[in-house]
């Protein structure tokens, strides 16, 4: 039965290279499962693959959406199973790599049995966050969810309002819905193999705040003004007082949303710098608590 390969392991410890090292021995391609990577525009921040790593193995979902498209983890599911359906027909081995855990999860162990929400009701969970902000929809998860709330990306107003949406909705944790069970290999089509990637918290981290201090000198402040120009979100220049209306949830997340009050004027550059290395290694460990929570990865 066919193979894939899934690199696990949090942001900036190093996936990117162990999937390439892999792909050219194999002689196969890669498939991203990358929530940001998967847009146009943003190479930078979301430390895609460059054109000379692409140039290494064949990659797919890497910078093939626009911006202002929504993508959820069940259309990854459907389109990544699709693609390798077509791809185990020529290939015995698939690598698959990125830090979406929801994105991975949905293709190797399937969607969950989430029930549908009212309109009216979110509508109402979009009209108390657009009036108490953040802050608020982070309570509400805390409350209603803890265990989510120590899996979730705390920053994605999308994600919180779809958790408080379903305890609203249901009466029950959005976390109790979120079974995964595994499937068969039979019923998946292909077998799963895990790889981890891990290093010291403290290396991690430290490669983590070089990254970004990387990223700045790659060009990150021009990609992301050039990004909320192209939608809408500044205009000459100058960020709109309703940006937080207009924001995507492609550019609503680490790397980017720090860079909006700096282009405000609201804080110098080395706190954006800051801000964006301590909620990447916020992620990093929301990352490593949800494999943890997954039970025993092969290594």
């Amino acid at each position: 039965m066919p193979t894939l390969l899934v690199i696990l392991g949090p942001t900036g410890v190093g996936k990117t290279e162990l999937s390439l090292q892999l792909a050219e021995e194999y002689g196969c391609p890669i498939v991203s499962a990358d929530s940001r990577q998967i847009y146009r525009d943003l190479p930078i921040g979301t430390a895609a693959p460059t054109a000379q790593e692409q140039a290494r193995a064949k990659h797919y979902f890497v910078g093939c959406k626009q911006l202002t498209e929504t993508y959820s983890a069940g259309q990854y599911a459907r389109d990544c199973t699709a693609l390798l359906q077509q791809l185990f027909q020529s290939h015995e081995r698939v690598v698959m790599v990125g830090g979406s855990m929801m994105y991975i999860d949905a293709v190797c162990k399937g969607l969950d049995d989430i029930p549908d929400v009212p309109e009216a009701l979110r509508n109402e969970v979009r009209k108390q966050y657009a009036a108490h902000g953040l802050t608020w929809l982070q309570e509400q998860v805390a409350q209603l969810d803890p265990t989510y709330w120590e899996e979730v990306d705390r920053q994605n107003p999308q994600r919180l309002m779809h958790c408080v949406e379903i305890c609203q909705a249901t009466g029950k944790p959005y976390s109790t819905f979120r079974k995964n069970s595994t499937l068969t290999a039979a019923e998946r089509g292909f077998e799963v193999e895990y790889r981890m990637v891990e290093r010291p918290r403290e290396e991690l981290y430290e490669r983590i705040n070089l990254r970004v201090h990387k990223m700045i000198e790659a060009g990150l402040l021009e990609e992301a003004r050039n990004a909320l120009e192209k939608i809408g979100v500044m205009e000459n220049g100058v960020v709109k007082e309703e940006y937080e209306k207009l924001l995507p949830n492609s550019l609503n997340t680490v790397g980017y949303k720090e860079l909006i009050p700096y282009f405000k004027g609201e804080y110098p550059l080395a706190r954006a710098i800051e801000l964006i290395q301590q909620n990447s290694r916020h992620y990093a460990k929301r990352q490593m608590t949800w494999w943890r929570h997954r039970g025993k990865i092969k290594e």
